[in-house]
């Protein structure tokens, strides 16, 4: 286990050390969430960097990463434990068998740790080896109102309620990622409870940096052309733009391919592995990605 950092510097060493390149503002609310114990709250478009943060804060510090993916129709009990009911009705027909069974020691034995199925919010709570965990809360915008109201109890103590077994509370609180994609707004009251920071698409130098740190295979020069269409492509009217994770896909499959500069044809080619709707597919055929990648070129001339 890694000791928290103690300056705004150390958590960006920290998180480049992880190959994840973080701007002074995303790397100050980051600093301020492990030094306070505050859920962090990131929201943005997709694919630019909000569930890798949580993912290298976890390695930089040497904590276990427990991530719950919210989805429409999430529940507290699918987020916090089941009971094993497969190996419940094997114990039940292994008792109903046996001579003299206890049935009040089975009751209490079928409802025990052993049948447990600890979901992510219940294993974020007990207790970890190498210190409190880093619990990730992936996409909450998918989930509804009442999940919200009961993650806003869960986080407000940190402790989670089984029936069955009573309360359990986290000996120490995990350190705690909530990302959300704006799909629709989070409520206010979930939102006042976390440090808050949006985090946008990122400019060509930083792009660069996390591409270097992602990518490091790739020529510069070739780097820099992906960069400056790609930054050029989001300025156009699409029903998805592509993210940092599209730019470091597109990149590696340029080199599986040996590409070594862009052109039309090989635009063409791997269109799709930086636009995931064939409506954007179809803006870009023929001469709009000549149209784009001249565009492009023209601004890495200008810089």
């Amino acid at each position: 286990m890694t000791t928290i950092p103690d300056s705004i510097e150390g958590v960006q060493e920290m998180l480049a050390g992880e190959n994840y390149v973080a701007g002074r503002a995303l790397a100050t609310v980051a600093f301020l969430a492990l030094r306070l114990g505050r859920p962090l709250f990131l929201e943005g478009e997709a694919g630019v960097g909000k569930t890798e943060i949580a993912k290298a804060l976890a390695a930089g510090l040497g904590r276990r990463l427990i991530r719950l993916q919210c989805y429409e129709g999430l529940d507290a009990a699918s987020a916090v434990y089941e009971w094993n009911f497969p190996a419940q009705m094997v114990a039940i027909r292994t008792a109903e068998v046996t001579e003299g069974t206890d049935r009040g020691a089975l009751t209490d034995e079928l409802f025990s740790d052993r049948f447990l199925i600890r979901r992510p919010l219940l294993e974020a709570m007990s207790p970890q080896p190498g210190g409190a965990p880093v619990l990730l809360i992936d996409e909450i915008d998918r989930t509804d109102e009442p999940f919200e109201a009961f993650l806003l109890e869960a986080l407000s103590d940190y402790q989670v309620t089984i029936p069955e077994l009573g309360t359990v509370k986290a000996p120490e609180p995990p350190i705690v990622i909530l990302t959300s994609n704006r799909t629709r707004e989070v409520h206010d009251a979930l939102k006042r409870r976390c440090l808050y920071h949006w985090v946008d698409y990122p400019g060509f130098e930083r792009e660069m940096e996390i591409l270097a740190a992602r990518c490091p295979e790739a020529a510069e020069q070739l780097s820099r052309e992906i960069v400056a269409f790609v930054q050029r492509l989001r300025t156009e009217d699409l029903f998805k733009r592509p993210g940092v994770a599209e730019t470091i896909d597109w990149a590696k499959c340029l080199l599986a391919l040996d590409v070594i500069a862009l052109s039309p044809e090989v635009i063409a080619d791997t269109i799709g592995a930086i636009l995931k709707y064939q409506d954007d597919i179809q803006r870009l055929a023929g001469s709009e990605a000549v149209r784009i990648l001249d565009d492009s070129r023209k601004a890495l001339e200008q810089a």
